[in-house]
């Protein structure tokens, strides 16, 4: 699979840097669907990257139906007619992973929200992830209604 960058990285010269935001997330334009998301995380700095890829093929290996876009400047997983149920960000030290239904989750994810129902994953560069958790995660999350699309 190819991958296509979005039109406000294609009209940067051949090897500009991307535009980093405060905490270093990546500036995509907003837009739908597989490319805006691959652009972001191929923006998303040092170690992120890698992480931002491997958690994308998490989540479409758990949910192979999976809709995509860049919303707010962050990537946003969901279901057709049921909304988004996972949002990516990118900051300074971690990647935050906010399950949009979290406290529906089991077990719930640790990181706490201002929003009753959000909770967050936080992902640090040394960390050792569960693999089977977080796909258990983005499964559970796939299943609820999520924020509308």
């Amino acid at each position: 699979m190819t991958k296509a960058k979005s039109p406000k990285l294609a009209a940067k010269p051949s090897g500009a840097k991307p535009v980093l935001l405060s905490g270093g997330n990546p500036q995509i334009a907003k837009g739908y669907g597989d490319a805006p998301v691959q652009a972001y995380i191929a923006a998303m700095p040092g170690w992120k990257s890698e992480v931002g890829r491997w958690l994308d093929q998490l989540i479409m290996q758990a949910v192979p139906d999976v809709q995509k876009a860049i919303k707010w400047n962050s990537p946003f997983y969901g279901t057709e007619g049921e909304g988004w149920f996972l949002g990516i960000h990118c900051f300074t030290k971690y990647i935050k992973v906010a399950f949009l239904r979290g406290m529906s989750l089991e077990p719930v994810p640790p990181g706490e929200s201002k929003s009753k129902d959000t909770r967050y994953f936080h992902i640090h560069e040394d960390d050792q992830l569960d693999e089977a958790q977080f796909v258990s995660w983005v499964k559970q999350a796939s299943q609820l209604l999520g924020e509308r699309m």
